[in-house]
């Protein structure tokens, strides 16, 4: 089973009126952190756009646990949660440098033909990871 760490320090450009980060800004975390789960696992976005297919967001649940504030460095975890025929869910944490918790998602994607646009079986490199 991948499992990937990324590592993201928190910048002005995220933080809010409120002094911390921004609820949308965790979204972009979560898609740095598939990113580098995706090219661990052998399907980078030049294999993707050689061979017309793509992974497609269908649900993105986020849990809101603690707040991230400027200088916080983050840690997320990627691991595969579940496989299905056309699709698969991911479950993505980030924690902050005292290895608290501070959000949680579950992702559910599904495999994507770019040209037909349409779903299809979840490829084998993607797959592979969650036995």
């Amino acid at each position: 089973m991948l499992e990937t760490i990324t590592n993201i320090d928190v910048m002005e450009k995220d933080i809010d009126n409120l002094g911390h980060v921004n609820n949308s800004v965790y979204s972009s975390y979560f898609g740095i952190a598939r990113k580098e789960w995706y090219h661990k696992a052998g399907l980078s976005l030049e294999e993707k756009q050689k061979r017309n297919i793509g992974n497609v967001i269908r649900k993105i649940e986020i849990n809101f646990l603690k707040e991230a504030r400027l200088g916080d460095s983050l840690i997320i975890i990627t691991r595969p949660l579940r496989l299905g025929n056309k699709s698969y869910l991911l479950n993505q944490n980030i924690y902050n440098q005292n290895h608290e918790c501070l959000t949680n998602a579950t992702v559910t994607i599904v495999m994507f033909d770019t040209i037909n646009r349409k779903s299809i079986k979840v490829i084998e490199e993607i797959a592979r990871n969650f036995k």
